[in-house]
């Protein structure tokens, strides 16, 4: 059981791996010849690794009545943005956290995680001294 509720206006969307084209092919075809609507949505389709691959079925709705959702990673990929501007390394981005702050959260989502975490201490997220 896949879970869909086939009522009037009932989604699902699978997130598929296809081997090749012609499986994805396949696939939409006996989902539309089941009755469904909806269609593939790739996000990410310029890369390699980010590309995932969603089927969207829609039960029961026209297809002039779909709205996709709308893919990732595909607005603007053709141009790239050209600043005349050089950044210093070390000036930081306004709403960026320090390193003492990123420790603080890290340690904090691994908490709650359940992972086993070191004690927060005065001397956390501070350089070391060189040492000869």
């Amino acid at each position: 059981s896949s879970g869909i509720n086939a009522e009037y206006g009932g989604r699902a969307v699978f997130q598929l791996y296809p081997e090749s084209p012609k499986q994805m092919e396949l696939i939409t075809e006996q989902a539309t010849r089941c009755g469904f609507t909806g269609g593939v949505v790739v996000d990410y389709p310029n890369s390699t690794k980010a590309k995932k691959i969603f089927l969207c079925l829609f039960a029961g709705v026209p297809v002039t009545g779909v709205r996709m959702p709308q893919a990732l990673g595909d607005e603007g990929e053709d141009t790239v943005q050209y600043s005349n501007e050089r950044q210093s390394g070390k000036k930081r981005k306004r709403g960026e956290v320090s390193k003492k702050e990123w420790i603080h959260n890290k340690k904090q989502r691994r908490r709650v995680q359940g992972k086993e975490v070191t004690a927060d201490s005065k001397y956390t997220g501070r350089k070391r001294k060189p040492k000869f």
